[in-house]
């Protein structure tokens, strides 16, 4: 399976190459940034080889795309179609969502989420977190029978210093960093401060309260751009995987290749 997964954020697009199902690489891009985009796209497709059969040297492989942007799609959509001559598969359009979902809206369940915890569910295979720490920060439960039950989301870092700063006269807005204290000798140490342990706070005690619903302490596995900065002080974690996402798109295109040929999954 030749395969580029898209993930399409809010304010990020990663495209990640896979050639015989084996993950090759990841380039992350600012998600407005057509020159760069196109070169990753470009660049990952012209390593998927020319299909043996394929008389006008068409390439063996597929355009995967989840997003939560419907303006990035279009935009990634006509990006691939004028430089690739290739159209994208959409999870949740042209491909079926990868696992059961026990919440109200499946549909409105944002699919970069709902690829994540397959993926994480798919090593696991048994009751897992997995928090998303991007623009917004999301943690959703999968459990023992690999259903999706849901999760919450919250602002993420850069949103809530960013907010920080809009709603009030005079406090900045900062970049978060681990902090050196538990503390702040100045304001911008102590917004650093408040924000990074609010994080972690918040991400232990939702774990906290799923594994009272559950029964147990399930499994969590960390992921998105932010997650590399809180990690290490996350003692309750069992991994970070920084591109599941990506590796979800993936699984979720294999599941319903294997769906489609009758094959048990």
């Amino acid at each position: 399976m030749n395969l580029i997964a898209i993930d399409i954020g809010n304010s990020n697009i990663r495209v990640g190459l896979f050639l015989k199902g084996e993950q090759k690489s990841v380039d992350s891009i600012s998600g407005g940034d057509k020159v760069k985009l196109t070169g990753a796209l470009k660049s990952a497709w012209e390593q998927i080889p020319v299909s043996k059969s394929s008389k006008q040297g068409k390439r063996d492989g597929v355009i995967v795309a989840s997003s939560v942007k419907p303006a990035w799609i279009d935009f990634v959509r006509k990006i691939a179609k004028a430089e690739l001559g290739e159209k994208i598969l959409v999870i949740g359009d042209n491909i079926p969502l990868p696992m059961a979902m026990f919440v109200d809206e499946p549909l409105s369940v944002g699919t970069d989420r709902v690829v994540a915890a397959a993926a994480a569910y798919a090593v696991v295979e048994d009751a897992v977190v997995v928090a998303d720490f991007g623009t917004a920060l999301t943690i959703d439960l999968v459990d023992q029978d690999g259903v999706f039950q849901g999760g919450v989301i919250c602002p993420g870092l850069a949103m809530e210093a960013k907010a920080l700063k809009d709603g009030t006269a005079q406090l900045p807005e900062v970049t978060v960093n681990k902090p050196t204290a538990p503390y702040g000798k100045n304001t911008a140490e102590a917004i650093n401060c408040g924000l990074y342990y609010a994080a972690i706070g918040t991400l232990e005690e939702v774990i906290r309260r799923y594994a009272e619903k559950i029964g147990r302490w399930p499994q969590t596995i960390l992921t998105g751009s932010a997650a590399q900065i809180i990690k290490d002080d996350c003692l309750f974690i069992d991994n970070y995987v920084p591109d599941l996402v990506v590796k979800g798109i993936a699984l979720a295109y294999r599941k319903h290749l294997d769906e489609k040929s009758g094959a048990i999954v």
